[in-house]
């Protein structure tokens, strides 16, 4: 099991030098670059696929609770993060870096200083990464406490790992800077594109799975009646 994992990532590392070499040469026709664009859509488009199916799961459980959990959302008793600590700090860091992202981009299109941008989105990316791992460690519920546990864990974990991604795909094109121009800029427009989707992404996990998710009162949309949990939920 060992050996086919490593030999795997000895032929992916080898494609991906035989790509940068490829278009520093500037072997890509309009046609091999329209493909490469087109394969990064439907890889984001997979990815957008592979978290809708947390979500799904988290609205479903949300507004069905069954008895397990106290047929309340959050389960009862269960220590839950404020999110305007710091989920909402990390969403103001997002957001930060996908705005100096596209500054340091616009810089290098029209030819002025952009690695002090890169640079600073690089840094923003780290430390929430810092920030989501310092959250983990203080947490009070795991990913063993029930569905609400999971969920969360699962969901905001495999963010992070997208998030510990763009931060080495921006890191590659930090020090592939010297050799970008304006007439090839692929690489690094697919990492902006990359950075941007794991942006989004997180918009949508701050807004429903910490904000909406951990409120006090989680309305039932079938009668409109709203559910208290005032009693079991408690803030970290």
């Amino acid at each position: 099991m060992r050996f086919p994992l490593f030999f795997l990532v000895i032929a992916r590392i080898s494609w991906w030098m035989d790509v940068s070499k490829e278009g520093r040469r500037g072997d890509y026709t309009p046609l091999i670059v329209d493909g490469l664009k087109g394969g990064i859509i439907l890889f984001i488009f997979r990815e957008i696929c592979f978290f809708a199916s947390f979500f799904w799961t988290f609205f479903h459980n949300s507004f069905n609770p069954d008895i397990q959990i106290g047929l309340l959302w959050p389960p009862v008793a269960l220590k839950v993060f404020r999110p305007f600590q710091i989920p909402l700090l990390n969403t103001l860091i997002l957001l930060g870096r996908g705005a100096t992202v596209t500054w340091s981009h616009h810089h290098l299109i029209g030819g002025e200083e952009f690695k002090f941008p890169l640079l600073f989105t690089i840094f923003l990316g780290v430390y929430f990464t810092f920030l989501q791992g310092f959250e983990y460690l203080t947490a009070f519920f795991t990913i063993r406490d029930r569905i609400y546990g999971s969920v969360f864990f699962i969901a905001t974990g495999f963010h992070g790992l997208h998030v510990l991604v763009g931060s080495i795909f921006l890191i590659t094109c930090f020090f592939r800077s010297n050799t970008f121009h304006v007439l090839s800029l692929l690489g690094y427009e697919i990492a902006i594109w990359y950075w941007h989707f794991v942006d989004v992404v997180w918009i949508f996990l701050f807004s429903f799975i910490y904000w909406w998710g951990c409120s006090e009162l989680i309305f039932d949309l079938k009668s409109n009646k709203g559910v208290s949990n005032s009693e079991g939920l408690k803030y970290i």
